[in-house]
Order: structure tokens, then sequence, then C-alpha cells
């Protein structure tokens, strides 16, 4: 019994090296850009980062401020995870830093927590910590490969929602009234203080930030080679102040961003010494996954988006790495959390950039603007408007909300269209990291309860030897042999159902023989092994038979390690050749299906056996038999 234990231990651990030797993750495979690097490369990485530095840092505040976080965590975000990111990265054209719906998702969680301001900014290190430990392991897990598979309704649904929180969220600087409405995490709490703040609204923001947008959008249209964000902002800047030094109205309907200073610019770690930190771990676990979980799907999403133009493979779980380690970077600054930033990458990309160093570089630039604003200009943030940020920032959001996939998916089949009036519905009732697990959720069951309900038609053989549609009983009395088409993967939520068709169908007194043809049926999981042998065993009880016909290497070997193949071969008298067992040919598909019908007329002593054949048409198109 020991040896057979160490032998299935070896077994195991030769299944996982073999697992990770497929996809092999690389520490830094940056030093592999680095070797084959051209002096040439560095011009036009070069003039890539300075246009990506010139959108990253004012994107950076804006983000930071939906967070309702200083600035600065926005800045540095942008400058740390773009450079730290590159060295864990496969991609050659992907900028890290932070994103809307990052940041949309750290708003929503703390607004609706009782946490203050001061214990928010406290407990950010740990959070986005939390964040890159997540997508390290998920990375080491190969957890990218399954992010992708995620319903695009879902992702529809909740950028929808996230982007109408953005807008509403941003209204009250709009409007000069957000230092007297109460925070709201959810759209109707929102639009709640709106209203009840209206007598105290003012028209100066609204027409800064109405302005703003403005400005963004007809040099977004006319002038796309422009870095427009930055010069938007800087031109409302310049504005307000003008009127702000006329108008003493002005400067006080119109509020400004706080200045930072050196001081601010020092490494945040949390104290892991400090007893009450670890209670707060529970309460961030929830919201640090659906970051991980989203900055990752946002990563993914951009990075083969710029590989199908590239012709780069997409190297997704590599990716997800980078993110985890930039977001652990990010954790001992004040920083936010990073994702993958489509805005960037793709400016990065259509400036011509080469390697990773134009993200370095960027990060580098970014740094420079950080000790600029900190220790050469004085106080430059108190010269923007909030209103004239939360202009763009609206600019933005609107940019997200595409009516024509929300159009797709409505109108594609019900489920996507409930999956995403959920999720949708979700993240403007709720936290949005509830949005993404319910959203997810709701299309994985969705999923399971269709591919978990097998249909079985009832085909037979003519007299003329064509394969038909079985119509009335023809009162045949010689004894039967039905052949069972299993189509897709025989996994746990399918296979007590499968087992149920399959005795059903043994109803029949003329059917004797049955054969199971698993050419489709991938990767058996425990539940339907454990089902496929007790139906062997409840075949064996009625005196019949079951043959398996088209079984792949991975299907036998799993029947072998788990002991059903000797169930299923009891009686055989294997010196003779005799086999319930018959593998999948690829040069002929049904020779299998052939042979163990030649064992099925032996086991029954007749050439002159019924033959039916049960299979899902909506599976197979082709008419194989």
């Amino acid at each position: 019994m020991e040896w057979q234990v160490r032998r299935k231990v070896r077994s195991a651990y030769r299944g996982f090296q073999q697992w990770v030797a497929e996809n092999p993750l690389q520490l830094i495979p940056f030093r592999h850009t680095l070797r084959k690097y051209q002096k040439k490369w560095f011009k036009a990485d070069l003039r890539a980062s300075s246009n990506v530095a010139l959108l990253a840092v004012p994107q950076g505040m804006a983000y930071a401020a939906i967070a309702e976080l200083p600035i600065l965590y926005g800045i540095i975000c942008s400058a740390i995870a773009a450079i730290v990111a590159p060295f864990f990265a496969g991609s050659r054209h992907t900028i890290l830093g932070p994103t809307n719906a990052t940041s949309l998702m750290v708003f929503s969680f703390f607004a609706a927590s009782s946490y203050t301001q001061a214990e928010k900014i406290g407990l950010m290190p740990l959070l986005v910590a939390m964040v890159g430990v997540t997508c390290i392991i998920g990375a080491l897990l190969k957890a990218a490969d399954l992010v992708q598979y995620i319903s695009q309704s879902v992702l529809v649904g909740y950028i929808t929602g996230a982007a109408i929180l953005i807008i509403f969220n941003q209204a009250k600087h709009l409007f000069g009234v957000a230092e007297i409405v109460e925070p709201a995490s959810n759209f109707f709490g929102m639009f709640t203080e709106l209203i009840r703040a209206n007598a105290h609204y003012y028209w100066q923001p609204a027409a800064l930030g109405l302005g703003t947008l403005t400005l963004y959008l007809v040099l977004l249209r006319y002038l796309k080679a422009l870095p427009n964000f930055a010069i938007s902002l800087a031109i409302a800047s310049l504005v307000s102040a003008v009127m702000a030094h006329s108008s003493d109205s002005w400067a006080a309907a119109v509020p400004t961003f706080g200045s930072f200073s050196t001081s601010d610019l020092h490494l945040r770690f949390p104290d892991y010494t400090d007893a009450g930190l670890w209670g707060d771990l529970p309460s961030l676990l929830g919201v640090a996954v659906a970051i991980a979980f989203l900055a990752s799907l946002e990563n993914t999403v951009m990075a083969k988006s710029i590989a199908s133009r590239t012709g780069q493979k997409a190297e997704i779980n590599q990716d997800m790495m980078s993110v985890g380690f930039a977001n652990i970077a990010c954790a001992f600054t004040a920083a936010m959390p990073a994702s993958g930033s489509l805005t960037r990458s793709a400016l990065n990309f259509e400036s011509g950039a080469k390697s990773g160093v134009a993200s370095i570089i960027s990060g580098i630039f970014c740094l420079i603007a950080i000790f600029v604003f900190a220790l050469i200009i004085p106080n430059p943030v108190s010269f923007i408007p909030k209103a004239a940020l939360a202009g763009l920032v609206v600019a933005v959001a609107t940019s997200l909300i595409k009516s024509r996939n929300i159009r797709i998916c409505l109108r594609s089949t019900p489920e996507d269209g409930g999956v995403l009036l959920v999720t949708f519905f979700t993240a403007l009732l709720a936290p949005l990291y509830m949005a993404i697990f319910i959203g997810v959720s709701l299309s994985i069951f969705l999923f399971l309860r269709k591919v978990s309900r097998p249909h079985l038609v009832e085909y037979e053989i003519s007299e003329q030897g064509e394969l038909r549609e079985k119509g009335h009983q023809t009162g045949q009395e010689t004894p039967g042999i039905s052949i069972v088409h299993v189509e897709g993967a025989l996994f746990f939520g399918a296979s007590e159902l499968f087992q149920t068709q399959v005795k059903r169908l043994m109803l029949d007194p003329n059917l004797k023989v049955i054969i199971l043809r698993l050419k489709n049926a991938h990767h058996l999981d425990a539940t339907s092994v454990m089902a496929l042998r007790d139906l062997i065993r409840f075949v064996r009880a009625q005196d019949r038979h079951l043959i398996i016909s088209g079984a792949t290497r991975d299907v036998y070997k799993v029947l072998k390690s788990s002991g059903v193949l000797r169930t299923l071969q009891k009686g055989c008298r294997r010196e003779e050749g005799e086999t319930n067992l018959f593998f999948y040919a690829p040069s002929n598909p049904n020779i299998s299906t052939r042979d163990a019908l030649i064992r099925a007329q032996d086991l029954l002593g007749t050439k002159k056996a019924e033959v039916k054949i049960f299979f899902d048409p909506s599976h197979d198109t082709k008419g194989k038999n």
C-alpha cells in the first residue's frame, strides 16, 4: 500500500512539473530586451515616453480625484507602476498606472464603509499590497487564462454602470457643492445628495467644467496627435487663475487642489506590528481580490488588443505577474492600485515605442514632474480647479459608454441581456466589487446550466444502412445495441443528468449493449468518473454490457488511475485480445466505433443486432456516426 501511495505522489509531482513547464513564467524577462536593445530604438522610445508622460500626469490626477485620494497618489502610481512593470511584463508596449475602473472601485468601497479619510489613506498601502500579492498568486496559477473567458456582457454592464457613477460623482465638483454633500457609494445616494444641495449650486464651476469638457472634445476631434488632456487642463487652469485674480466671487466659488511638498514624498507601508491592522484584512480582502481581478482583466484585454496589431504573442500570465509586482512597488509609496491603461498603452504604441524602455522613461518623467511640482514651481497644483478636472473626467467616463456594445448584448440572447442588466444595476445599487462578483457568478451559473443539460436524440440505421432519426417502434425483438454520443466535457455539472438520461434509455427491454462514444469528451473530473463507474455497475446488474469507444489518451489515463478501467474491463479475456475500451484514431474517427460494434455483436452472439444511435445534433453538425 505504501509503494502505491509513493507512486501516486511521484505521478502527481511529475504532472505538476509538466504543468509548470508548459507555460513557464520568467522572473525578469526584461533582461532579454536589454540584450538585444539597439541604439536606434532609444530615439523612438524617448519620443513615445514623452507623449505618454504628458498624458499620464493629468490622468493620474484625474483618477486620484475619482478615488477621492490626494492627487499625488495618482501621479506617483503613474510613475512607479510604469517604471517597475516592464521588468516583469511580456508585452513591449503596455503602460501601467491608475485607471477609471480601479479608481472608482476604491472610491465605491470606502464610500460604503465607515472609514475616515485619514483611515482610508492609512489603509491604502495595505490594500495595494494585497492587490499585488493576489495578482502574483494568480499568475503562478495561470489564472489569466481563465480571466479572458469572462462574458463580455459582464464587462459591458460593469463599465456602463461605473461610467454613470463616475459622472454623478464628479457632478458635485461641477456644481461647487463637494464640501456639503455626504459621500455615497451608489447612484441613488449620489443623486439624492445632489438634489438636497441644489440650493447651493454655483454657476462658475459649472461653466468652467463644461467649457473644459467642450475644449477637450474639440481638440480631440481635430488635433488627435496632441496631448489634449494636458492642454485642456492647462488652459482651464490659466483662465480660472485670471478670473480668480479679478473676481473674489469666482475665487470663492471655484476651489482648487491642495499642493504637496517633499514631505509627502516618502515611502509608506503599513506597520504590521499594529494589532489593529489585522482586523482590517477581512474587510479589505473582497475589494482587493476584485481590484486584482479587474486589473488583470484590463491588462489582458489591453495586451491582446496591442498584440493583435504588432503580431507579438500576448503572454497574459507574465503580464499579470507584472501587474502584481507593480502594485507591490506602489504599496511602498503613496500610490493607488495600478492596472493596465488602454489609452496610455495605445498612445505608447502609436507613438512608435520599440520596447519597455519607453514605459520606464515615461515613469521617470512623471517622477521629475512630481519633484518639479514639489521643489521648483511654488504650489503649481493649487492653480488647478477641481471643476476643470471634473469636466475632463466626465468626458473620459462618457467615452466608456458604448451604445453599440450595449445593444449587441441586449439583442444577442436573453441570457446575455440578463447578465448585462443584473451587472449594470448591481453596479448602480451596490459597491462596485460586488457587481463584478455577482455578474461573473451569474454568467458562470447560466453557462453551467446550459452545458449541464445533455439532450439525446434517438437515431437508427435503416435497412439501406442510412442514418436517420428514429420513428415509431418497429417491434423488432432482436437484441439492441445503443450508441450514445457524448459531446463536450463530462464535468461535475453534467454527469448526473447524463447518467439519468442513459438509464432512461435502458428502459427498452431489447437494449442489451451500450456504446459510449467519448471522442469529444475531454477532461473527465472525479464526479464524472464516479458517475461512469456507477453506470457500469448499474448496467452489469441488469445483465447488460457497456463499451467505450473513441477514448483519448487523457480519458484512458483518468480511467486507469481511478480504477474505473478495471471495472470496465471486468469479464474480458485480455489474453485473447477482448476489450471494452477502444481508442480514438485521428486518421479515421469512426474506426473505434466500428470495432466497438464488432465487440458488441460478439457479446450478443449475433450479427443481426438492431443498432440505435443517440447524439446531440446541436453539437454534431456533421452527422458523424
